[in-house]
């Protein structure tokens, strides 16, 4: 037997419910093989330039940062660049943290409709259920004094096919927006640390040199 026939089959037990099943499975696909390209288009995950020019930026050397930033195919690569350009101002950080957000938003775009799936798909899945085994009670009620258990065992296995597909769509819808989301988390703690290297350099700091400021301003 065929898949399609398969689906055929399925698809006359289920009623429409499992055709609405069948519909957020697809868009559930088409969902997550976008978001795979996005992400690889995107170079997420692959910041191996864009953190060396982070490391020459933290010891002070600008030039070769700015270098390596130009040469990065990293979707952070031209937020770091206005970070190393920016003015220095008191609000400038909040700046590139919106800037930031926004470019994580684009990322995060599509979670929204996968999270929806993983959520309707069991319910819906159970709402077929639940009209199969009225449906097939129904017919119980009809057949009156003759009644042929194997019409009840029948009605009832058909009306379950909705919850298994409904589990099905959803389990792996599951999982796959964990992956997403577990990926972007990550791109939202590196870009975080990129800004803040960018904005307080570690070579900027001098605690030993505060320190004994303190210590000869209390001896003086």
């Amino acid at each position: 037997m065929s898949v399609l026939s398969s689906l055929r089959e399925i698809l006359a037990l289920g009623g429409p419910v499992v055709a609405i099943l069948i519909f957020m499975s697809i868009l559930t696909v088409a969902v997550s093989l976008y978001k795979l390209w996005q992400f690889a288009a995107c170079g997420v995950g692959r910041h191996k330039i864009l953190s060396q020019a982070l490391q020459a930026w933290d010891v002070g050397d600008r030039a070769t940062a700015r270098t390596l930033v130009s040469q990065s195919s990293s979707y952070l690569a031209p937020l770091v660049e206005t970070a190393m350009d920016a003015p220095d101002s008191p609000d400038i950080d909040a700046r590139l943290d919106a800037e930031a957000g926004l470019a994580l938003a684009g990322l995060e775009r599509g979670f929204r409709l996968l999270d929806t799936v993983a959520q309707l798909a069991p319910l819906l899945g159970l709402f077929g259920t639940v009209l199969g085994m009225i449906d097939a009670f129904q017919s119980l009620q009809s057949a009156g004094s003759s009644v042929d258990p194997s019409l009840l065992a029948g009605g009832i296995w058909v009306a379950l096919v909705t919850t298994a597909v409904g589990l099905a769509v959803a389990m792996p819808t599951s999982m796959v927006l964990s992956w997403f989301e577990s990926r972007t988390a990550r791109e939202r703690v590196f870009a975080n640390k990129a800004l803040r290297t960018i904005l307080v350099p570690n070579q900027s700091i001098s605690p030993a040199v505060g320190t004994n400021e303190v210590l000869n301003a209390e001896h003086a």
